[in-house]
């Protein structure tokens, strides 16, 4: 091979390979870049689609926190509502806050879960979507969201006496597959005859239009038809369930105990705040000593005197009956 040949030959080599090195390097920074977008999309979730989220215990103006799944919770106490300044800002589990939507705020549970609010005030009754962290507010035990207070009929008051309850068991949720009836068990049995069913046309909160119920029973449901959707979008209309309720009154529980010599130490250390009573009751088959004061005449009264038994160091909280 002649010097000139010798010389083309290693010159086509040093560019092919200066070429593949360019090449590999323009690979690496398009896979990089890749990488870059995928995290940064992960790390910043939809408006429209938070994750599950049970959440680390955490702290709030000194009080710890521990979030559990609790498919057992069914607590009466004080609701109150958030909106305008939290509108279009991220919940505890990455949604967007819509204070149009109905949601709700709570301390301990999973999100989303659902849950059932009842004011006991008025009897009305709605299925809301856990999907925020809150009230931090001593005596509170939910904050819904706007719309959901004017449809519980208490946005104008600002705080209701309620009944929560969790529908959801928790964790993942899965739809099973629908099983099919044989025939044979279709007919096995008659069809229960159906008595009389008398109904009741209840009116819709202000500002909304309704259609008459149509499910029997002791609740006539009243069907928000602009009440909008309680998860994602085009769910459907939300329903709004009135029955009667009863009286109820206001108390603070500041304990409960398995021996009632503890239920009669905490009473003497209440005194000064005011008179309390010791209410034995059977959980379980064990029986329990509650110490309650009240009944308190109001919300603003009952949050006075949970705040001075606070300060003592004594935890207890607001319950309605």
């Amino acid at each position: 091979m002649t010097l000139r040949a010798r010389f083309l030959h290693r010159y086509l080599l040093c560019a092919l390979t200066g070429l593949s090195l360019a090449a590999c390097a323009e690979s690496q920074l398009a896979l990089h870049m890749a990488k870059q977008i995928k995290r940064a999309t992960a790390e910043q979730p939809s408006a429209n689609a938070g994750v599950y989220k049970v959440g680390k215990p955490y702290e709030i103006k000194g009080v710890w926190y521990y979030p559990r799944e609790d498919a057992q919770y069914d607590r009466t106490g004080i609701a109150s509502w958030y909106g305008q300044k939290f509108h279009g800002r991220r919940t505890a589990n990455g949604e967007i806050y819509d204070m149009n939507a109905l949601t709700a705020a709570h301390k301990t549970l999973p999100m989303p879960v659902r849950v059932r609010v009842t004011n006991l005030g008025n009897g009305r009754s709605m299925v809301l979507r856990v999907n925020d962290r809150g009230p931090f507010i001593n005596g509170r035990i939910i904050d819904v969201s706007r719309r959901a207070a004017q449809l519980l009929g208490f946005q104008k008051r600002g705080t209701a006496k309620v009944r929560v309850t969790v529908l959801d068991q928790g964790g993942a949720q899965r739809i099973a597959k629908r099983v099919a009836t044989p025939v044979e068990q279709k007919n096995a049995l008659p069809a229960l005859p159906r008595g009389d069913v008398t109904t009741q046309t209840l009116a819709p909160p202000p500002g909304t239009k309704s259609v008459q119920a149509t499910k029997p029973g002791n609740a006539a449901p009243v069907r928000i038809a602009n009440a909008g959707p309680i998860g994602a979008a085009g769910q459907g209309a939300v329903q709004v369930t009135q029955q009667p309720v009863g009286p109820s009154s206001i108390f603070i529980q500041a304990g409960a105990f398995s021996q009632a010599e503890n239920a009669n130490k905490l009473r003497a250390r209440l005194a000064y705040i005011g008179p309390s009573s010791i209410i034995n009751v059977f959980i379980k088959g064990q029986e329990m000593f509650r110490v309650r004061m009240g009944p308190i005449s109001s919300v603003e009264a009952a949050d006075n005197v949970l705040q001075q038994i606070l300060s003592n160091g004594i935890n207890a909280r607001i319950i309605v009956e």
